[in-house]
């Protein structure tokens, strides 16, 4: 995909949002400070862009609804991700640099990362 259906939303703080079926592109990072939903059927696509880091708030959780997959949720991050205390991941991430899961972290998904992944207490299921 070449042009982008959301550039900049909610300049990357997307806490809160219902995000629907797309390509997300940001210049910069993207915090997640309020649980966010991820909605669509089975056969939708969802890839974020993130040109910064992505911080994934102590407690807050990725939620799918409507029947989205999280193998169907593509996570792209040029900087670091930080998944923190007790928070809930969905999607595939592909990381130029480091991936960290702080303690009681849960992921339903697959993590890559050119660097280091690193996992504190932390739950990876593979979809």
């Amino acid at each position: 995909r070449s042009l982008p259906d959301f550039k900049e939303l909610a300049v990357g703080n997307i806490g809160g949002l219902t995000l629907s079926p797309g390509l997300y592109n940001w210049t910069n990072s993207v915090t997640i400070l309020n649980d966010v939903t991820i909605n669509g059927s089975a056969t939708d696509t969802w890839i974020f862009q993130v040109a910064g880091d992505l911080n994934l708030g102590a407690g807050k959780k990725m939620t799918l609804a409507g029947g989205a997959l999280a193998k169907n949720i593509y996570w792209q991050v040029a900087g670091e991700v930080i998944l923190n205390t007790s928070s809930h991941f969905e999607g595939i991430i592909l990381s130029k640099t480091a991936v960290t899961f702080n303690a009681g972290t849960s992921m339903n998904g697959r993590v890559f990362a050119q660097t280091a992944v690193s996992l504190s207490g932390s739950t990876v299921t593979q979809p």
